[in-house]
């Protein structure tokens, strides 16, 4: 599990095409400290796992599913990406609730810089719309997020100078794909309020 508080800016090293997967190596020495083989890091918001780490960096499996799913498949030798290990029990929950696994693919639309800010418009599947809402949480590339403004098929976040100089929202433009995932807590609620209603007395048994 992770907050969406992005830790580390990374880079890819390289990126070796296995037929059906790819094998990623990524720099991040933050990232990295205390590491092990078998465990967890987000890049840009997807879960993977560590095959191995060596002088800051390390190598992790991407599977076709996930090449589909994610905006990873576009990554190429040189870009940056958002990093970030996950939760200690028992530590702060800065964001919200990620869990790492994409739910789809958005485009940043348009950019519309202010002062010390700027504001965000990003295109929105049609399947997650309705997971969105005004003020509701969201993860891109992995970081969470506060929906300024829910649309149909598209929604707008606010990013302080902070995201925009430590995250790859900082550099990515209109036109650029991102990793979306929207609150767990809400898919959970549909499922719930949609599924078959169970016997009382099968469930209690």
């Amino acid at each position: 599990m992770f907050t969406g508080i992005v830790e580390e800016l990374g880079e890819v090293v390289a990126v070796e095409e296995l037929g059906d997967s790819s094998r990623f190596r990524l720099r991040g020495p933050v990232v990295t400290q205390g590491a092990r083989h078998g465990d967890s890091i987000a890049v840009n918001g997807v879960c993977l796992t560590v095959v191995g780490t060596a002088d800051g960096e390390f190598t992790a499996d991407v599977m076709a599913e996930t090449l589909r799913r994610s905006s990873l498949g576009a990554l190429a030798t040189g870009s940056r990406v958002n990093l970030e290990r996950p939760m200690a029990l028992g530590g702060r929950l800065g964001g919200h609730l990620v869990q790492g696994h994409v739910d789809g693919t958005g485009t940043i639309l348009e950019r519309t810089p202010g002062e010390r800010w700027e504001a965000v418009k990003i295109s929105l599947p049609a399947a997650l719309a309705r997971y969105v809402v005004d003020k509701g949480s969201i993860t891109v590339d992995g970081i969470s997020l506060t929906v300024v403004e829910a649309g149909p098929d598209f929604f707008t976040v606010s990013l302080i100078p902070t995201t925009l100089e430590l995250t790859t929202l900082g550099i990515k433009q209109a036109g650029d794909p991102v990793n979306l995932e929207v609150d767990v807590l809400a898919k959970y609620v549909e499922r719930l309020l949609s599924g078959p209603a169970r016997d009382t007395e099968e469930t209690a048994a």
